[in-house]
């Protein structure tokens, strides 16, 4: 796939990997720092809301509880969509780190020869998550109705939300929170393409482009103070499409393979590793 990048933002176990310190650089003085920018006392808050109330209206009103309720063990996306995603997770995602899984299912497609501190899962359905062998831990929490984790500040190295934020109906709310649990550091990123459940996306969501869609994950992150800018990863698989599948989409009888789409962006500052 060709990849176009914009840069716009409890179980422990036995045997722990080094965890290599983040260095910061002062690029004027050339002097390193090994602790993280002193923030702003707004940072964390919402700054302004993306969405008016009638974007954040689902055509599905009832509970994402009851939406929820019996466990689909399916994956959402395609072959090509998780592989991209697992890689992601392995440049990006330091082994040891403490992570969240939000908005989770049955697997989480970490990559499986790297080791995690801890990896805590959120989602709605008890016995998908459960059933996912990554999770050390895991809890059930409608993020629409109540958008508070019951964790401490600056806990976790890494979160995560795959192929969910289409129906965060506050996701000003969600970030905010987010970035609270982030160490200064952390980073956020947050992946999706362009298969939802239709009734229960959000209007803007569902009335959107795809290029609209990856702004307004932009915009969430740039809602709250703090973030760093919010870099884009888009992979389109179309140019590696064979003539002949591209006619048989055309006319139904296969279906195009799902684009690949990444926002991320880090508390305060990205880290560089040595």
């Amino acid at each position: 796939m060709d990849s176009l990048r914009f840069n716009l933002q409890q179980s422990p176990i036995q045997l722990k990997p080094r965890i290599l310190r983040p260095r910061i650089t002062n690029k004027l003085s050339n002097q390193t720092n090994e602790t993280d920018p002193r923030p702003s006392s707004s940072a964390g808050k919402v700054q302004r809301l993306v969405l008016n109330n009638e974007g954040r209206t689902k055509l599905n009103a009832d509970p994402d509880r009851e939406f929820y309720s019996y466990p689909r063990f399916v994956n959402h996306v395609d072959d090509g969509f998780i592989s991209s995603l697992t890689e992601l997770y392995r440049n990006r995602l330091r082994p040891g780190s403490i992570v969240l899984d939000l908005m989770s299912s049955w697997v989480s497609h970490l990559p499986e020869e790297v080791k995690y501190e801890k990896v805590v899962g959120h989602g709605l359905n008890a016995q998908e998550l459960a059933r996912n062998p990554r999770l050390d831990y895991f809890f059930v929490k409608d993020l629409n109705e109540d958008q508070k984790f019951e964790f401490e500040d600056k806990y976790f190295d890494a979160v995560l939300c795959a192929v969910g934020v289409q129906y965060l109906q506050q996701p000003e709310k969600v970030f905010a929170e987010v970035y609270r649990v982030l160490k200064p550091g952390g980073v956020l990123i947050v992946s999706f393409s362009n298969r939802m459940f239709y009734e229960k996306a959000i209007r803007v969501w569902r009335d959107g482009t795809e290029y609209s869609r990856i702004q307004l994950v932009v915009q969430y992150f740039q809602s709250v103070e703090g973030f760093t800018q919010p870099e884009i990863i888009r992979q389109q698989p179309g140019a590696q499409i064979s003539v002949m599948t591209r006619l048989m989409g055309f006319i139904g009888l296969a279906s195009r393979p799902d684009p690949f789409n990444a926002v991320i962006a880090y508390k305060n500052f990205k880290p560089i590793y040595e």
